[in-house]
């Protein structure tokens, strides 16, 4: 994945799970090491908020939805909740307006265990709400898989790939 290609093969999608899961681990520690001074009613308000504003009303509107669609905002509503620059927004507010206090580890524990742990990463509008299939999105996953396929330099190019597979030009192929 780059700037020009903001799309993730399994194997770099896994990985940067992978990421997230040591910072879901390293987050978990420092809460079973500061157990004991921790709010724990502020912890689970800070850990709720973030689902009850930004994946709730989303999650109802998809389930109702008779075809799925639903409007831009319900994605504009669990991307900024789920993001850590907003959950980093609300520990610094906090931490101004309340105090600094270990119940804020709920915060990155959310945003850490939804991705590392769920593989949930900010929604783009043009996929279903709810993780589902995705034709085009397989199809993509398909072709990088195929284009990495070789014991030689990767990616193989357009042409050999569809030489190699026996296959038409796979997507993107014409520029």
């Amino acid at each position: 994945m780059d700037i020009k290609n903001p799309v993730e093969s399994p194997v770099t999608f896994n990985l940067h799970r992978a990421e997230y899961l040591v910072a879901f681990a390293v987050t978990i520690g420092m809460i079973l090491w500061h157990f004991t001074d921790i709010r724990w009613f502020v912890a689970i308000g800070l850990f709720l908020y973030i689902d009850l504003l930004g994946y709730i009303p989303g999650a109802i509107a998809y389930r109702r939805s008779p075809d799925g669609r639903i409007h831009k905002a319900y994605y504009v509503l669990y991307n900024t909740m789920h993001s850590l620059l907003s959950v980093a927004l609300v520990g610094v507010l906090w931490m101004w307006l309340v105090g600094p206090e270990w119940a804020l580890l709920a915060l990155p524990f959310h945003v850490f265990g939804d991705r590392g742990v769920f593989g949930n990463f900010l929604k783009p509008f043009g996929l279903p709400f709810e993780p589902v299939p995705t034709p085009l999105v397989d199809r993509v996953t398909a072709m990088l898989k195929r284009r990495a396929a070789t014991d030689g330099p990767v990616p193989l190019p357009y042409e050999e790939q569809a030489a190699a597979t026996g296959a038409t030009a796979a997507v993107g192929a014409h520029r």
